[in-house]
């Protein structure tokens, strides 16, 4: 499916539905490539009638939207259980789940707002959404904020420049990814220079056992 060939045919047989079920699975958390069909949505759109720009990105973005509420919902329901019970075999000991609780009670807007731009993240910041219990408002501002903002970005560049996009459009791409990679490089570099501090403040706002997160204070993002 990942075959430029197959994308094509899925366009071809199932137009819209193609565009924003792709998206939607993997906004869910299955490793599908969603932006990639939004490209080719976008580029057959520019040179087939029988496929509007203005519906592929209505496509992927009500994809991304309601894959996102799907993920999140997952993760609320069986995230946290699953983390308690192998969490421990990745490295992701009690104090490491506070500080993921603590982290995302602070900074869970940005996680699911940026993340919709990187690979790796779109597929799983949902998910992680839901196991940290984030607010749902917020969470619903923040995916649909990004989910919105992707679709237009890629959706219209892609359809400007129609079967020149991997030449002419490719710098737009790139500086997307590249300014989200700094964005999450500098969070990772922060988090991991001040683990001790930030695990120090995470058992400071959150004392005691580790508690589910439902149980947490959460604040608006």
């Amino acid at each position: 499916m990942h075959e430029p060939g197959s994308l094509h045919q899925l366009i071809s047989h199932y137009g819209y539905g193609a565009v924003g079920g792709i998206v939607a699975l993997e906004s869910i958390g299955v490793p599908l490539p969603g932006e990639t069909m939004l490209i080719f949505g976008a580029i057959y759109a520019s040179t087939h009638p029988d496929l509007h720009i203005a519906g592929v990105i209505a496509a992927a973005a009500l994809g991304a939207i309601l894959g996102g509420n799907v993920g999140y919902w997952i993760g609320r329901e069986f995230g946290y259980r699953l983390l308690l019970r192998y969490g421990r075999y990745v490295g992701l000991t009690e104090i490491r789940i506070k500080l993921g609780q603590y982290l995302f009670l602070h900074h869970g807007g940005k996680v699911v707002f940026f993340g919709r731009f990187i690979a790796v993240l779109r597929v799983l910041a949902a998910a992680l959404a839901g196991v940290n219990r984030m607010d749902w408002r917020s969470f619903q501002i923040a995916n649909g904020a990004g989910a919105v903002l992707w679709s237009l970005l890629f959706g219209l560049g892609a359809y400007s420049f129609g079967t020149a996009v991997f030449h002419a459009a490719k710098p737009l791409a790139i500086a997307l990814v590249v300014v989200a990679l700094i964005i999450v490089a500098l969070v990772m570099g922060y988090v991991r220079a001040h683990e001790s501090e930030l695990e120090r403040r995470a058992e400071q706002e959150l004392p005691g056992p580790l508690r589910p997160p439902d149980r947490l204070r959460h604040r608006p993002h």
